[in-house]
């Protein structure tokens, strides 16, 4: 079975005393295993609930969301947590680094709480940095790393667990357009090599390097 993610007919309301948002309208949507599809709208489109979505970070008010064959739905918390650790490397737009860890120290942090022995964590967690550029820069902590370094190490710390799938919300948010260009580059090879990657953005330019574009307004799916 080829497809990882199938959504179907996914709603998202958020009601509070005085007021009710219908975030996301019946959204249907089929990512196959080696997809870089980009997910593209403007600020309140629904982009970013989806993504949670999509995470198992937040649950649809009603819908099916079925991740690698399993029904989200369905999952306890527990088995939910587990399936998020094991099948999804979450990459965000601000670095979310410890600032007293060094960079390997930062990459290996989900590797303990999936439980791997240190001796693994470190030679996962040096591999990763090399595959972004930064096995000079393991024993720097983010303070004396650039934002497209720190971003690499965001990267890498989502790669050490070799995830099925890689969720990018807004990566080169924070960057400067030549330090989001080697992100992206970094991404396409990473995707090239078989990594399957959802990324949202608000940038055109950005959403044109990936293999789909997918345009959300108003909560609504529009291609």
């Amino acid at each position: 079975m080829n497809e990882l993610i199938r959504l179907s007919k996914i709603n998202k309301i958020y009601s509070s005393k005085n007021n009710t948002v219908h975030a996301l309208h019946d959204i249907d949507l089929t990512i196959n295993r080696g997809d870089f599809v980009s997910v593209i709208g403007k600020s309140g489109s629904g982009k970013s609930t989806l993504m949670n979505i999509l995470g198992c970070l937040d649950s649809p008010t009603d819908g099916e969301y079925l991740l690698d064959g399993k029904n989200v739905e369905r999952l306890s918390n527990r088995q939910l947590t587990r399936l998020r650790n094991t099948t999804i490397g979450f990459i965000f737009q601000g670095f979310n680094l410890i600032p007293t860890m060094t960079a390997l120290e930062n990459v290996e942090l989900p590797l303990i709480y999936r439980g791997i022995k240190k001796s693994e964590r470190k030679t996962l967690s040096a591999r990763a940095l090399d595959s972004v550029g930064l096995s000079h820069r393991v024993s720097h902590t983010p303070g004396e790393l650039s934002g497209g370094q720190q971003q690499r190490v965001a990267i890498a710390r989502a790669l050490a667990s070799k995830p099925k799938l890689i969720l990018a919300d807004e990566p080169t948010g924070n960057l400067d357009s030549k330090s989001g260009d080697e992100i992206m580059s970094i991404l396409k090879a990473l995707n090239k090599n078989g990594s399957t990657i959802v990324l949202i953005t608000h940038d055109s330019k950005i959403a044109g390097m990936a293999e789909y574009c997918i345009k959300i307004s108003d909560g609504r799916i529009i291609h």
